[in-house]
């Protein structure tokens, strides 16, 4: 996995994305997953990732996430 990851991101730099970009899109994907796992449980997503179920309510209302399930 880790060379998955170094070659996602020497691709990334190559092509010119910068840091926040990646990072926010990152915890997007990683949002969005957790919720399809937890079928759209907030509390149980919360748990998958490792945050407080109010940040997380923060970070879907940042990146326009809405529950699924």
């Amino acid at each position: 996995m880790r060379e998955e990851l170094d070659r996602l991101v020497d691709e990334m730099l190559t092509k010119g994305i910068r840091y926040e970009d990646a990072q926010s899109e990152i915890e997007k994907r990683f949002i969005s997953r957790a919720l399809e796992k937890s079928n759209g449980r907030l509390g149980r997503a919360a748990s998958l990732l490792g945050i407080h179920r109010n940040t997380l309510s923060r970070k879907m209302a940042a990146h326009r996430l809405k529950r699924t399930g």
